[in-house]
C-alpha cells in the first residue's frame, strides 16, 4: 500500500469501532502523524475511550490506561525505585507512562502536582526518576480526557499544561441512527477485534514523511501573522505562543500527508488551525463578558489574515 492507502486503511479500521465520527478520527490520527498529544474534552460516556484503544489496536501499540483521581500519586505516572533484598540494591519500577500509547483518563480530577508530571514526558520523550533518567519506548502519545471545567470535581488545567497537546477535541454525541447501533452491540469488544494495519516502526516512518513534506516561504509566514494576529487582539489577553506556531506547521504537513499530498497549502492550515490553535488562546475580560469564545474569535482571525498565493 502506498502512504495514502495506508492512511485510509487505518480510519477505516478504526471505524468499525467507532461509529459516525469519522472527522475526530482523522483529527486525532493527524495529530499522531505530526508527532502531537491529543486532549478530549467532552463529558464521560461518549466513547473516548474505545478510541483509544482502536487506534492502538490498529497502529500495534503497546497501551496503558489510569484513570485519573486525587489520589494518584506522580510516581503512579513516572514509575518509583524499590529496593530489592536479594540483590542489595535499587531497582526502576515502571510507571503507567512507560509505554507507547498512554491514555490519562479525566485528567483534570488530579491534583496539579500529579498533572505536571506528565509534562516532562509528553515534552521530552522521558522519565526522571531518582536522579535517573529513562527513556520511553517510541512512538510515544499522551490522549487526555477531561470532562467538562465545573464538573463535580475538577479543576481547569493550567495553560503551561494544555499547551502541551497539539490538539484539542470534542467527541459529541452519536446521532440517533448510530445510538441505536451501539446498544445493538458492545463497541469495546469491537475496538478489541481489530487489526493491527502497521506497525510502530510504520508509524515513526509515516511521521518521517509528514516531517518532510514540503512547506513554502509563504506558507511560514502566514502561519506567522495568525500567530500575531492572536497577539495583537483586543479580544485576546494571551496569544499563540512560538511552540503554538510550530504545532500548527507539524499539523498543517501532517494534514498535507493525510490527503495524499507532499506539499502542503493554505487550505491545510484553515483545515487545523481551529482545533490546534483554540486551547492556547486565553480571552479578555471584556471577551467573555460579551460572550465570546476561544473559537470564534480565533474564526474571525482566520477570516483576516490574507492569505497567501502559492507560486
Amino acid at each position: 500500500m502506498n502512504t495514502k492507502e495506508t492512511i485510509d486503511a487505518i480510519l477505516a479500521e478504526t471505524g468499525k469501532a467507532v461509529l459516525g465520527k469519522d472527522d475526530v478520527l482523522r483529527r486525532i490520527l493527524t495529530a499522531i502523524l505530526a508527532g502531537g498529544h491529543i486532549l478530549i474534552d467532552d463529558i464521560p460516556g461518549v466513547g473516548k475511550t474505545t478510541m483509544a484503544v482502536a487506534f492502538t489496536r490498529t497502529l500495534g501499540l503497546d497501551y496503558k490506561r489510569m484513570q485519573f483521581t486525587p489520589d494518584v500519586l506522580p510516581s503512579d505516572i513516572t514509575g518509583f525505585s524499590m529496593y530489592d533484598k536479594a540483590s542489595g540494591s535499587f531497582r526502576y519500577v515502571a510507571g503507567s507512562a512507560m509505554t507507547n500509547f498512554f491514555l490519562a483518563d479525566e485528567i483534570n480530577r488530579a491534583s496539579p502536582k500529579t498533572q505536571s508530571a506528565l509534562l516532562e514526558v509528553m515534552q521530552e520523550g522521558r522519565l526522571s526518576v531518582d536522579g535517573k533518567t529513562y527513556t520511553v519506548p517510541q512512538p510515544f502519545i499522551v490522549m487526555a480526557t477531561q470532562n467538562p471545567f465545573g464538573s463535580s470535581g475538577t479543576q481547569e488545567l493550567p495553560e503551561s499544561q494544555t499547551d502541551r497537546f497539539m490538539i484539542r477535541i470534542t467527541v459529541g454525541y452519536p446521532s440517533r441512527e448510530n445510538e441505536i447501533e451501539i446498544l445493538k452491540g458492545s463497541r469495546r469488544s469491537a475496538a478489541l477485534s481489530l487489526s493491527a494495519v502497521i506497525t510502530p516502526d510504520d508509524l515513526l516512518s509515516l511521521r518521517k514523511q509528514a516531517a518532510e513534506v514540503h512547506v513554502e516561504d509563504s506558507l511560514f509566514a502566514y502561519m506567522v501573522d495568525i500567530a500575531a494576529a492572536t497577539r495583537e487582539s483586543h479580544d485576546i489577553s494571551l496569544g499563540i505562543s512560538p511552540r503554538g506556531t510550530m504545532a500548527l506547521s507539524a499539523m498543517t504537513r501532517a494534514h498535507a500527508l493525510m490527503e495524499g499530498r507532499a506539499y502542503a497549502t493554505p487550505d491545510d492550515v484553515l483545515a487545523v488551525a481551529p482545533y490546534t490553535l483554540s486551547h492556547r488562546i486565553t480571552l479578555s475580560g471584556d471577551a467573555r463578558f460579551a460572550g465570546k469564545t476561544a473559537a470564534s474569535v480565533l474564526d474571525d482571525i482566520l477570516k483576516s489574515v490574507p492569505m497567501p498565493e502559492l507560486v
